[in-house]
C-alpha cells in the first residue's frame, strides 16, 4: 500500500469513518512504524492534515475522524487504534515538536488531548 500525504498518521488509530459504536477498522493496517520513520511520507501527512498539501484517501478519513475522536477520548477507537494513536502522538512530541504544536492548535484548541498525552509522556519517562 502507497502512503501518500496524510498527516503523521499522527493519529493513526483515527483513520477511519465515524460510526455508531466504533470507527472503521478499514485503516487499521497501515504500517505506521514505516511512516514514522519515512520524513517525507510523515511531512505529506502533516501537510494533508494542516490544509496545507493533498490528501489521500486515509488522509481525507483522518481529518473528517479525528476532531470526533479528540472530542470523544477516542471512545470508538479499536485498542490497535489506540496503540497506534499513542505511537504517533509520542513520535510527534519527542522529534517533530514544531508539527505537534501545529496541529495541536488545529485539531485541539482548548488542549486537553494534548494536556493527558503531555502528562502520560512525562510519566512513563520517570517510570
Amino acid at each position: 500500500m502507497t502512503m501518500k500525504p496524510v498527516s503523521a498518521v499522527i493519529f493513526c488509530a483515527f483513520l477511519a469513518a465515524v460510526s455508531a459504536q466504533q470507527y472503521t477498522s478499514k485503516y487499521d493496517n497501515v504500517d505506521v512504524d514505516k511512516i514514522l520513520k519515512n520524513d517525507r511520507v510523515l511531512n505529506n501527512y502533516i501537510k494533508c492534515m494542516m490544509d496545507e498539501g493533498p490528501c489521500t484517501s486515509e488522509g481525507r478519513e483522518l481529518k473528517k475522524t479525528l476532531p470526533d475522536a479528540l472530542n470523544s477520548g477516542c471512545t470508538k477507537c479499536s485498542p490497535k487504534q489506540k496503540e497506534a494513536t499513542e505511537k504517533v502522538v509520542k513520535h510527534l512530541m519527542n522529534k517533530k515538536s514544531r508539527d505537534w504544536e501545529r496541529l495541536s492548535k488545529k485539531y485541539d484548541p482548548q488542549g486537553n488531548f494534548k494536556k493527558r498525552y503531555e502528562a502520560e509522556l512525562a510519566a512513563s519517562k520517570k517510570a
